[in-house]
């Protein structure tokens, strides 16, 4: 992918090209070397500029906690695609809705996911992983344990690694019967 239109909007809008910074990974990633020596090269009285906000950061939450640090930090921003700019009124107000607008979403999303696992719930459906051991292999094991087998001789004959039967075990509250 090309950013030489990036690169051009970005210098005519008076960026100096030595203090352009870009990353050959997707804006969606928080680990991106070209962001994190930018983010860490700004001081107070600076200004970001980008192209478009999502070369920032594909999230909002992500986005939001960028500006949030700017903000702490006496730091502006200004996007050029979408005209805002946090040193104005009228930039400030556009980001703060916007994070209105995130946190209205993520309590949307939160209602719907809790909906659906109730509505689950009433036809009888659980949720999670399924078990790694079904109910009667656990009987088995047991019934084995308690006679004296050993853990590793179980594992070997019931076919089970080692760690899942101690999860297992744990999850049940098995406890060896000379363990009280």
């Amino acid at each position: 992918q090309s950013v030489d239109l990036q690169r051009d909007a970005l210098i005519a809008a008076g960026v100096d090209a030595r203090h352009i910074h870009s990353d050959k990974a997707s804006g969606a990633r928080d680990d991106r070397p070209g962001l994190k020596t930018c983010l860490a090269w700004l001081k107070e009285g600076d200004t970001l500029v980008v192209w478009k906000l999502d070369r920032l950061g594909r999230s909002l939450s992500h986005l939001l906690d960028i500006i949030g640090d700017f903000r702490e930090r006496g730091i502006a921003f200004r996007s050029l695609t979408e005209h805002m700019d946090t040193a104005t009124a009228q930039g400030e107000l556009l980001f703060s809705m916007f994070g209105a607008l995130a946190q209205y979403e993520r309590a949307l999303t939160r209602e719907r996911v809790m909906a659906g696992l109730a509505a689950a719930r009433r036809r009888g459906r659980r949720g999670g992983r399924p078990p790694a051991i079904h109910a009667e292999k656990i009987a088995a094991i047991t019934v084995a344990l308690e006679g004296g087998a050993s853990k590793a001789a179980i594992c070997r004959n019931f076919g089970v690694p080692r760690s899942t039967l101690i999860d297992t075990l744990a999850r049940i509250g098995w406890t060896s019967p000379g363990r009280t």
